[in-house]
């Protein structure tokens, strides 16, 4: 039996992280971008948009039209730069903080929800975008980074 576990276990590795990447920048990516899309009419935000950051989306600390224009700005920039893989580290965690104002201060019973955008945003910001990204082929063409050294007294 625990060869045959052993066996099941050895296949589950075989799964390329990669994928796990690329599917988790895909699929968080247009979560935000579709709901950014929502929120505008052309290049303007709609007059429903501010109505909402009004009367339901109420972040404290931040005037409704502020946090609507914020909020829209990271749902439809963020997106583009996880499926480029470009500065995925940096969008994942924007994307995580916006993550947790929602859970904290919009939705607070959504947690389910939100806790899955948070493991895909946290494994992108531990792991980074994977090979299929420009984060990767930027890294690549980029020289070593060399020690510097210290001259003796």
């Amino acid at each position: 039996m625990a060869d045959l576990i052993r066996r099941v276990i050895r296949v589950y590795d075989l799964i390329p992280l990669l994928l796990i990447l690329l599917l988790a920048r895909i699929i968080v990516g247009l979560v935000f971008f579709r709901s950014g899309l929502t929120k505008i009419d052309g290049f303007a935000l709609k007059d429903a948009t501010f109505f909402l950051f009004a009367t339901e989306y109420k972040v404290p600390l931040l005037p409704p039209a502020l946090a609507a224009y914020m909020a829209t700005t990271a749902e439809l920039t963020m997106p583009p730069l996880l499926w480029l893989g470009l500065g995925t580290r940096f969008a994942a965690t924007a994307l995580l903080a916006m993550t947790l104002v929602i859970q904290t201060f919009v939705y607070p019973d959504a947690y389910m929800t939100h806790g899955l955008w948070a493991i895909a945003l946290l494994v992108l910001m531990k792991f980074g975008a994977g090979p299929l990204s420009a984060d990767y082929v930027i890294s690549q063409a980029a020289p070593a980074a060399t020690p510097v050294e210290t001259a003796a007294p």
